[in-house]
């Protein structure tokens, strides 16, 4: 089930980002966005109404993590150079893993970076991740999610939503963006909270339930600046004509329906 769920199809198109500048740019507490392209990543398109399925949060190079018991963790759990730029995230079929950066070479990413955070906040941040390592990934919370986005009344209780049931007797499980937001909410960084203006003028900030935390919410939550390195840029060019908008290349049938050809008329006019 897993397996089929993991499963990737081939992208229709080249990515739209340079990797080698988020590669080189990318700063440790990052959130990595990614667009996804297996089944699990579509459901979650469809609930979240995102074209962003999955997050992994960016943790550097080993000699970037101070504590030298969290390089340890991380030694037991990831076995390649250890010079690689490393990410933690929650995979289908996984459970929470570190694994290099490089694996979504090619994919469309976005990086998300929380504003004013200082070095201590964010080795604070990492360690609650590493700490995480090893835990399995909970498939019933995709679903969960998706019920939730329904009126609780019309729902026969045993399809009602159990993300605030609490069961301390099982194994810890999580996903992608909940174990995120908890590492932020670790140190009490907002994402989205709910913020409420009382009598007197005063604020209360509430923090949101993480196990409700998509990876949109990073992208949409105005403490994290989005940066986007695109394969062509406005910077490389003088204008906006970034290019001839037709190349030598033929479209496919399928990308026909997506794509218009711009012909030497078009261009001139």
């Amino acid at each position: 089930m897993t397996g089929w769920l993991s499963r990737k199809v081939i992208p229709l198109q080249d990515s739209l980002c340079d990797f080698e500048r988020i590669r080189h740019e990318i700063k440790a507490c990052d959130v990595v966005l990614v667009e996804g392209r297996s089944r699990i990543s579509n459901v979650i398109r469809l609930v979240t109404q995102s074209p962003w399925s999955h997050a992994a949060l960016y943790i550097g190079r080993l000699h970037d993590i101070d504590d030298l018991e969290l390089r340890e963790i991380i030694t037991r759990h990831y076995f390649g150079p250890l010079d690689q730029q490393l990410i933690i995230e929650s995979e289908l079929g996984m459970g929470t893993v570190v694994r290099p950066l490089a694996v979504y070479k090619g994919e469309h990413l976005r990086i998300c970076r929380p504003r004013g955070i200082s070095h201590q906040d964010c080795q604070a941040v990492l360690s609650y991740a590493i700490q995480r390592l090893g835990s399995a990934y909970d498939v019933r919370q995709i679903f969960d999610l998706a019920r939730f986005m329904f009126p609780w009344f019309i729902l026969p209780r045993r399809w009602r939503s159990s993300l605030f049931n609490t069961n301390p007797g099982e194994t810890t499980r999580t996903v992608c963006s909940t174990m995120i937001a908890e590492a932020f909410g670790s140190i009490q960084f907002p994402i989205l909270p709910l913020v409420k203006r009382e009598l007197g003028g005063q604020v209360r900030l509430f923090m949101r339930n993480p196990k409700l935390c998509t990876p949109r919410d990073f992208d949409y939550s105005p403490y994290f600046e989005i940066i986007k390195y695109p394969f062509m840029d406005l910077h490389s060019y003088s204008e906006h004509r970034l290019m001839p908008w037709t190349g030598s290349g033929e479209l496919t049938e399928e990308e026909r329906q997506l794509y218009v050809t711009v012909t030497a008329e078009d261009r001139i006019s």
